[in-house]
């Protein structure tokens, strides 16, 4: 029983640290487009990463009223992030 309760108690902290580094490295792509949001008054905030690999994010400042956003989304966030972390399946706006 005590080996069960261990074996379960490491599964699930190995699934925490994944989904930390998942988290990082996310950030870390949204890094690199931050820069071009931010010269326009805009900003993107990572809201999740899901089971099933879709990044939630939220648009900021003039990103969330602007035309092309749908199109930042696309050819931007989910290039950027899909560049850096292959496995991630899309990227969807939560606002």
């Amino acid at each position: 029983m005590i080996l069960s309760t261990f074996a379960s108690n490491t599964a699930k902290m190995t699934a925490i640290a994944d989904r930390v580094s998942l988290n990082e490295r996310v950030e870390a792509a949204l890094e690199t487009v931050r820069p071009h949001l931010r010269v326009d008054g805009g900003d993107v905030e990572l809201v999740e990463v899901t089971d099933d690999m879709h990044v939630k994010i939220r648009w900021m400042g003039m990103c969330e009223s602007c035309s092309m956003s749908g199109m930042t989304l696309r050819a931007g966030i989910q290039e950027a992030i899909q560049s850096k972390i292959p496995e991630i399946m899309g990227v969807e706006a939560v606002n």
